[in-house]
């Protein structure tokens, strides 16, 4: 089955209808949330349905709070690429705003997961919530199924020393530079989205041309150096990058990559970057001369730590940034 992605409920082709459907917030798809996505998986192709995940944008908490704020560690498209990566059959990515959050829990249940849905089975997480005043509890959704006639399981997000997975302590490591901890957690090397944009050429006058992405709103990855792998359609190109400019303007500043030996026009173009390993905090150098020669020690260290790099998971290898 060729994998869908869908934006609403209304269009949900046959092919979908009767599902096992995960459902949730999903940020990040990490360790955690792989063991719901492959209880999932074992379940509908046991019973010969579809696995189908059901998720909402923009994020919950963004849409309560006065302005955005959140730290994504995936956006739509991103979590639409791990989805299918990770072998489902299609994801409904539902717009969630405040009329959105005034469903009451009976409403989701009946409209949503029996009337639309027509799903078979439904797997949560333990922390899952939905619904008007988030009454939809767990033990709320296991009742509805016993009464309206399909499966609910609902699963713990552990790690080997018995720790909760969460997306905020994913958000945590990365904002203090943890990259292999944030990976780790993850269960991939964390990357993100963005379109090339033209930056202040700066990079290119001290010898080392820059990628510029620029990054969402609530983006709070640490300020450094990274060693960093881009994709950039079917190409995979290793890189250092630079997130923060210390020595310059420093307000929400685009993320930087040096692609090593590359140079052509890319911009206006999508590149995905994955992070390898945090190299060092941000700096401020006394003189350009000095500046170039932390980028050249920085380079070294980069090109070192991608060569030995290698995928952390089968998931990790099917997104496409080790070949």
């Amino acid at each position: 089955m060729t994998f869908i992605r869908l934006s609403s409920l209304t269009d949900l082709p046959e092919s979908l209808r009767g599902a096992y459907v995960a459902i949730g917030n999903f940020d990040g798809l990490h360790r955690g949330h792989q063991t719901i996505i492959a209880a999932l998986l074992q379940r509908a192709r046991a019973a010969g349905a579809p696995a189908l995940m059901l998720t909402f944008e923009p994020h919950p908490r963004d849409v309560f709070a006065p302005a955005p704020f959140m730290f994504r560690l995936t956006q739509g498209d991103t979590k639409a690429r791990l989805a299918e990566a990770m072998g489902l059959d299609g994801i409904v990515i539902l717009p969630f705003d405040q009329p959105f959050s005034q469903i009451e829990a009976e409403d989701f249940v009946e409209k949503v997961i029996v009337d639309a849905l027509d799903a078979r089975g439904v797997i949560t997480g333990a922390d899952f919530h939905f619904g008007r005043q988030r009454r939809g509890t767990p033990l709320f959704l296991k009742a509805a199924g016993e009464r309206l006639g399909f499966a609910v399981e609902t699963l713990d997000l552990m790690d080997e020393g018995d720790e909760v997975i969460s997306s905020s302590r994913i958000r945590a490591a990365l904002s203090e530079g943890a990259v292999v901890a944030a990976n780790r957690l993850l269960g991939y090397h964390w990357f993100f989205e963005g379109c090339v944009v033209k930056g202040d050429q700066r990079g290119r006058e001290l010898g080392y041309p820059t990628a510029n992405t620029t990054t969402p709103t609530g983006f709070q990855l640490a300020q450094g150096v990274y060693a960093v792998r881009a994709r950039l359609g079917n190409r995979l190109l290793d890189g250092v990058a630079a997130y923060g400019k210390p020595m310059f303007n420093n307000h929400r500043p685009p993320f930087e990559t040096h692609l090593f030996d590359f140079d052509e026009d890319i911009y206006d173009q999508s590149i995905s970057v994955a992070l390898i390993a945090h190299i060092r905090g941000q700096e401020v150098f006394s003189g350009l001369d000095e500046l170039i020669a932390a980028m050249d020690r920085d380079s070294k260290k980069a090109r070192t730590l991608i060569a030995t790099a290698a995928p952390l998971s089968a998931l990790d290898h099917k997104l496409g940034f080790f070949g």
